[in-house]
């Protein structure tokens, strides 16, 4: 997810929403390492459903940044299986395990790919460049290198995308591992695998959610089932909260841990030894990882998200959805982030000090189960466009401070450590003379005349100021222009003169300058009205022009509209050289003329001068200022379409898989009037196929994962579509400073002509590069235990099954869906070979599992943005302090006494968080809704995790909700909340009741003293909707 540093800033807020892994290491016995005992119980607390995003996994194994690469790609994928099994053992799923790898994406999603991918290319061929001159530097001095290290390439990366070769084997080395454990591992006799590889349409995380709302809508579905997600997309913590799950949790790397942060390169590993190798791969297999807890991080947000004084119920699960959306405009996949928001310059918090302004005054949410208020969006945006000003001025005036103390820092290690503390390293030398009176190179080039003039400039120069150094070396330039001027026999001529006339040389000398500096001057001064003659010339001309690119323009537009008149490309995103019918034509919008190279269009831009609106358009889109206004009123309705098309994405699933933002650029915060009235529709069309989404997002360079049919549209030069594959291309910083954060400012693909091009090719595939390009269904994979096992093999395979579709409900397995065989026709009393060359894997017999075709249940409605009735909350974990850091923003270090900066990663080794319901559950299924009845499984009300943790565990009360399964909606319910304190602190609250108590041991919450009440600022008492406490 496109969110830069957003889980660095989110731990650091909310740092209790971390927790360290707890991983058991192998027993080795004799030398030999024995297997982690999978079915023992796990010290992280137990865990129902596993979602596994691949595509972090399948990335660090393939092309790894702290050790050396695979050799090959059979290397690469026992990577991924070691990887994954190390996974697994730290999580251990008892009930669903759902490996998704991304398919292929909705076109919003394509323009980020391609840019990923165009700029890995040029990356890997810069990389070749490196290798090559550093074994030619080796050669050189005598060293031998082997042929086969000369002539291996780095591995491109961009073959992991859906329709590859390696992609392909990847699906069937993921289906053998499965079904080797399965097979071989007793501890996976319960656990259902399904396998969604790149066949399937989607991104992977998206096609997780895809399944767990299906689930939840079956009436069977258990609402306290613990989930838990794997990846290290900041989008997973959005997609975690949009579930509503009570017990989800996100299992990522830590990234930020020491040994992680090490890179390795080629020169590295060029002489390194097998027993180094051996050694980093030892390092690197005992990286730590760690939990990111969802439901401490809707703790933290059932205190931040409360507003007083609404004119509707407050509603946790609205406010959690409004947050979610908010946090889109700093960043996401599909939409360049607004130019004021920055997560860096805590953007959020920002936002949420002006959603809790504005909420009072409105009727209802910005959002509702993925759909926006757009006049809800309207207000917000208009009062984060009144700041935009003083958010860019402040965000200069940072970053000058910043600067200086860069500068700063530099000039101290080159101050000596005494009293005077002088500098050892001048910064700039003065004038300086050989011992033949010749001015010595790299010096100043200064008159004695100069040296008087800028005695103050000379001084600060020495000292480092930027501005004195130029001043002094600007003239110092002129003096070197001036003596290359005087000709040798000029100076000879002033010397007899000078003798003459019994004049000093240093005077004929100064005359000569003068005169000089008199005369150009002068020349100077007619270059200026030279200047203002032609300038008023060239805008006459530019006029002339403008009305000549009008009426040109008026004629392409007519041409188009003829041509197409209903029929837009795109779902008419294509704005470029196009209008819009019965609204102002838009402006084309172009890269300026620029081919290639890196440059920063804020430094012309200037975001904290006045006039940077107007400066912002004609410098980033190429327009001009006439223009800007059209151009206004599309950007702002693309990103308007935009934010609703990713809010439903997240919510209810892709809505357009046509749809997509056709700027590289986001409009202003304050451009966003008008738009109360917009009716965003959206036509959901169909995915492309594999073959047509690597030809939309490869380079050229990357030709050879495709079918050798297509290379030749990539490269020739009479290709049809050969503009949409530049060589060259230029990359905007927008204002940042790394590399990787600029834009790569590439031609949007023209879908319709692309697709008509690459289709025509189809029937020239081969057998085997048509099987790659199709769209399947994911596979579910079950060991010959597995409850089901007999009514699946029965009904599927071991009678006539043609055609067969067999249902099955949630709960006997923990499992929902549709089952058929597969189309590979799996049949049992076979054999199934490892796909792999090299390893050791066997032979499996398919009587040991079944492999079937899965499919989902359709949801009956729309997906609800609830918490489900039946509920058991999880233990609380925020104390009175942790809510006080949250309402009167004070950092909150886990150790109070502790001064100095906070330490991510010791601080999050100190958390200890329970996982699961505060207690057990027994439940039967019924239509229309899940009964859930509590029961004390410790009659002593503890709970103890891990040994480690033991508190007094309450009574909490459960909703049995006998009318609905949406115990929240529209009217009063019990919300079932974790406790904030467990000395019988409990949240009091209803739907149609305002206020907020905290209630410690029959006192208002007000920390030590008795009765005593928060005051200041008009605030109410807390009311946490739909929070209930027993």
């Amino acid at each position: 997810m496109g969110v830069p540093s957003f889980f660095r800033w989110l731990s650091r807020k909310y740092p209790k929403i971390i927790s360290p892994v707890l991983e058991e290491q192998p027993q080795v016995v004799d030398g030999v390492t024995l297997p982690i005992d999978y079915a023992a119980p796990n010290p992280n607390g137990e865990l129902d459903n596993l979602y596994l995003d691949m595509n972090g996994i399948v990335h660090p194994c393939s092309h790894p940044e702290n050790k050396p690469p695979p050799e090959t790609e059979d290397e690469m994928l026992l990577a991924v299986f070691e990887y994954t099994n190390r996974v697994l053992n730290m999580a251990r799923p008892r009930k669903v395990l759902m490996i998704a790898v991304d398919g292929v994406a909705p076109r919003a999603k394509m323009n980020q790919q391609r840019s990923r991918r165009f700029r890995s290319a040029r990356d890997a061929q810069v990389e070749n460049e490196a290798r090559e001159q550093v074994m030619r530097e080796r050669e050189q001095v005598g060293e031998f290198i082997d042929d086969s290290v000369k002539n291996k390439k780095t591995w491109d990366s961009n073959a992991i995308t859906p329709g590859t070769p390696f992609m392909d084997k990847l699906a069937a080395a993921l289906r053998y591992w499965i079904s080797f454990k399965l097979s071989t591992d007793p501890g996976w006799k319960n656990l259902q695998v399904i396998i969604s590889d790149a066949t399937v349409p989607g991104e992977g995380e998206h096609k997780i959610m895809n399944f767990v709302r299906p689930q939840r809508a079956d009436p069977q579905y258990n609402p306290n089932t613990t989930h838990c997600i794997y990846g290290l997309d900041a989008d997973l913590i959005f997609l975690g909260l949009a579930t509503h799950e009570p017990h989800f949790k996100i299992l990522r790397e830590d990234v930020f841990a020491q040994n992680n942060r090490k890179r390795h390169n080629f020169t590295d590993s060029l002489n390194m030894t097998e027993e180094e190798k051996q050694l980093i791969a030892k390092q690197d297999s005992e990286k730590p990882f760690l939990w990111l807890h969802i439901s401490v991080l809707r703790e933290y947000l059932a205190a931040e998200l409360w507003v007083p004084k609404l004119s509707m119920p407050f509603n946790l699960e609205r406010a959690i959805d409004d947050w979610v959306f908010m946090c889109f405009f700093c960043g996401n996949d599909f939409l360049p982030h607004l130019p004021s928001l920055d997560v860096r310059e805590n953007s959020i918090d920002i936002l949420l000090d002006i959603w809790k302004v504005v909420l009072p005054s409105l009727k209802s949410y910005m959002t509702c189960d993925g759909e926006l208020n757009l006049q809800s969006v309207e207000m917000l945006l208009g009062q984060l466009g009144a700041r935009e000003g003083d958010i860019f001025k402040t965000r200069h005036i940072q970053e000058v401070r910043k600067q200086e103390a860069i500068q700063r820092r530099k000039l101290q290690r080159n101050v000596s450590k005494g009293q005077d503390r002088h500098p050892t390293v001048p910064s700039e030398q003065l004038q300086l003379y050989d011992t033949n009176g010749q001015l010595a190179a790299g010096s100043w080039n200064l008159t004695t005349h100069d040296m008087v003039n800028l005695k103050k400039e000379i001084m600060l120069a020495n000292e480092g100021d930027p501005e004195a150094i130029a001043i002094v070396k600007a003239q110092s330039d002129r003096n070197d222009k001036l003596m290359e001027e005087i000709s040798t026999q000029d100076m000879e001529k002033v010397v007899n003169d000078a003798n003459k006339a019994n004049y000093s040389v240093a005077d004929a000398m100064k005359k000569k300058l003068m005169a000089k500096k008199r005369k150009l001057e002068q020349e100077e001064e007619a270059e200026r009205d030279t200047k203002k003659n032609t300038s008023k010339k060239m805008d006459e001309q530019a006029q002339a022009g403008q009305e000549l690119d009008k009426e040109i323009k008026a004629e392409v537009i007519q041409e188009v509209e003829e041509e197409d008149d209903n029929d837009d490309d795109d779902g008419g995103n294509d704005v470029e050289g196009k209008a819009v019918k019965g609204e102002e034509s838009v402006p084309i919008v172009s890269s300026g003329g620029i081919r290639s190279g890196v440059f920063d269009s804020d430094v012309e831009v200037k975001l904290y001068e006045p006039g940077y609106r107007e400066r912002y358009y004609v410098a980033k889109f190429n327009i001009k200022e006439s223009e800007i206004e059209a151009l206004r009123k599309d950007l702002v309705r693309r990103y308007v379409e935009g934010v609703s098309w990713v809010l439903a994405y997240y919510y209810q699933g892709c809505a357009s898989w046509d749809w997509y933002y056709p700027y590289h650029y986001a409009p202003f915060a304050s451009d966003f009037f008008g738009i109360a009235d917009m009716k965003i529709e959206f036509e959901e069309g169909e995915p492309i196929l594999p073959y047509e989404q690597l030809m939309s997002v490869l380079p050229a360079a990357s030709a050879h994962t495709l079918p050798s049919i297509f290379k030749p549209l990539m490269s020739k030069p009479d290709s049809e579509i050969i503009d949409f594959y530049p060589t060259e291309f230029p990359i905007d910083m927008n204002g940042k400073k790394m590399s990787w954060q600029g834009i790569a400012l590439l031609p949007f693909i023209e879908a319709k002509r692309l697709l008509r091009v690459v289709r025509n090719q189809y029937s020239r595939l081969t057998e085997y590069e048509r099987s790659r390009n199709v769209c399947k269904e994911p596979v579910l994979l079950i060991s010959n235990k597995n409850v089901n096992y007999e009514k699946f093999a029965k009904r599927l395979f071991k009678e006539p099954a043609d055609g067969v579709d067999l249902k099955f409900q949630h709960f006997k397995s923990g499992l929902s869906g549709i089952v058929s065989t597969d189309v590979e026709n799996f049949q049992l009393n076979s054999k199934v070979q490892c796909p792999l060359e090299s390893g050791s894997l066997p032979e499996l017999s398919t009587n040991l599992f079944l492999k079937m075709a899965y499919k989902l249940l359709p949801l009956p409605n729309k997906n609800k943005s609830v918490i489900l009735n039946g509920f058991i909350p999880p233990e609380a974990l925020l104390t009175p302090y942790d809510l006080d850091a949250i309402l009167y923003k004070y950092n909150n270090h886990q150790n109070n006494n502790r001064s100095g900066p906070w330490n991510f990663e010791n601080d999050m080794r100190q958390n200890k968080v329970p996982v699961g319901p505060s207690g057990t559950t027994q439940y039967k299924p019924r239509v229309g809704g899940f009964r859930s009845f509590f029961y004390f499984s410790q009659m002593n009300n503890t709970t103890n995790y891990n040994g480690q943790y033991n508190n007094n565990v309450p009574q909490p009360r459960v909703n049995n909700g006998m009318q609905s399964r949406y115990s929240n909606e529209n009217r009063n319910g019990n919300y079932q909340r974790s406790q904030y304190n467990p000395n019988q602190s409990r949240y009091n609250n209803d739907n149609n009741k305002m206020g907020r108590n905290f209630n410690q041991q029959g006192r208002q919450y007000g920390g030590n003293n008795a009765g005593r009440r928060y005051q200041g600022s008009n605030r109410e008492p807390y009311n946490a909707a739909n929070y209930s406490r027993r």
